[in-house]
């Protein structure tokens, strides 16, 4: 199926958009397709780069820790919206910045396939107004919301 490109932030800013981001809900990857307590934390490297850092709990609260660590290579330096996600050299994942809130407290991942996409805010919960808010935004993008995979977060 052709798709329109996906809409992008105009202008991410990097240090604010640097550090841990709780995903909500999303239309899961196969290694996270069970996860719980997912969390993917950024870092600007000298060189650039994002190292990402992406944890969860496989299965249910006690489940095995699990950590992925793939590099991310900005590939739009006009808006910084735009990424390559690289788990496996030589391979970059499209990983685009469609949505992020003035107070850098929600942002929406998505990709021009629109196979995957992460709703990920600052904290490990939302309010329901927030969270149709943003599942219909997803929708919008030409997402099946259907397929939208809400994530558990454990509450401390």
């Amino acid at each position: 199926m052709k798709y329109e490109p996906i809409p992008l932030v105009k202008y991410v800013d990097l240090e604010r958009f640097m550090g841990a981001w709780y995903v909500i809900a999303h239309i899961p990857s196969y290694p996270e397709k069970n996860a719980f307590n997912a969390i993917e934390r950024y870092e600007l490297n000298d060189d650039g780069t994002i190292a990402t850092t992406f944890t969860f709990n496989e299965g249910g609260f006690e489940g095995k820790f699990k950590t992925l660590t793939p590099v991310g290579f900005i590939t739009d330096e006009e808006s910084n919206a735009v990424w390559g996600m690289q788990f496996i050299w030589p391979i970059k994942a499209d990983y685009r910045i469609a949505y992020v809130d003035d107070n850098y407290t929600e942002t929406v991942i998505a990709r021009e396939k629109r196979d995957y996409v992460w709703i990920m805010t600052r904290t490990p919960e939302i309010d329901g107004v927030n969270y149709n808010k943003l599942i219909n935004f997803v929708e919008s993008l030409g997402y099946d919301k259907s397929l939208i995979r809400k994530v558990p977060q454990k509450i401390n």
